[in-house]
């Protein structure tokens, strides 16, 4: 890899990993579209960290919050302030474990096409349209998480496997079809990504151990800090923008990439 490739890839991951766009299948794509090569697993690792790190940072005073009332709530064996969202997080990020471990090598030797990318990316596209539609139509979004809603959205995330999902727009999408507002839709599904990625950042971790190689720190550095500022800076206009814009340019845009990709 040199600068300009890294400082490319390193801003896609920080621009889409929250965006409802699919940072997984941009970084599968562009690479392929330029004939790049391999950016390798050291460069996910990093780029991934970074946007972990973004989005810990802006939630930090919420995730404080979130972790002492999860303590107390076990404790106490009650529900304690925020515990409710707090255990919801931690359950919801079951199934996309579960799934991650037993499904990675098949997704990752069957699954990342252009043609299942150009598939994934409009129909879930669609998907995401429609339930921005459904949501807004009912005008009783709510703002408190059930079990059922946890579970929900904790099955969709796991969709977010395939490239072109989405991860963040499956679990927004599953928010807005339960009812949930498009706010708290977005921030539950911002809260249960920092678990995943982290998991993820872990297993590619675990990979790279047993794949020793020559490793270039000052183009690693730099990939770590792109990703990471431009995904918090992502992170801060999209939820600022969200009530103005809504989600339908991401819909709009999903759609033509999607058609684009099955003409290419």
């Amino acid at each position: 890899m040199d600068i300009f490739q890294t400082i490319i890839l390193a801003l896609i991951q920080g621009l889409s990993e929250f965006l409802p766009i699919s940072s997984s299948a941009h970084l599968i794509l562009v690479p392929k579209i330029v004939n790049w090569p391999d950016q390798g697993l050291a460069f996910d690792v990093v780029v991934h960290l970074g946007t972990l790190s973004a989005i810990v940072y802006y939630y930090r005073e919420v995730i404080k919050q979130l972790s002492v009332d999860f303590y107390y709530s076990v404790i106490k064996v009650q529900n304690i302030g925020q515990s409710r969202l707090a255990w919801g997080v931690l359950l919801g990020t079951i199934p996309v474990g579960l799934s991650g471990l037993f499904f990675k090598d098949f997704i990752e030797f069957n699954l990342r096409s252009i043609e299942v990318i150009a598939y994934s990316t409009l129909l879930f596209g669609v998907l995401l349209g429609f339930a921005s539609w459904l949501n807004a139509k009912n005008n009783k979004s709510r703002e408190l998480l059930n079990w059922t809603d946890v579970a929900f959205v904790g099955v969709m995330q796991a969709l977010a496997l395939i490239p072109g999902t989405s991860r963040s727009g499956i679990t927004i999408t599953a928010g807005l079809l339960i009812g949930l507002s498009r706010q708290m839709s977005t921030q539950f599904a911002f809260l249960l990504s920092i678990p995943v990625i982290a998991l993820s950042a872990i297993l590619m971790l675990l990979d790279l151990y047993h794949q020793p190689y020559l490793v270039n720190w000052p183009l690693l550095i730099l990939g770590f800090s792109i990703s990471a500022l431009s995904a918090y800076f992502t992170v801060v206009f999209f939820i600022k923008l969200l009530d103005t814009i809504g989600l339908m340019p991401f819909v709009i845009y999903r759609i033509i990439l999607g058609v684009l990709l099955l003409v290419l």
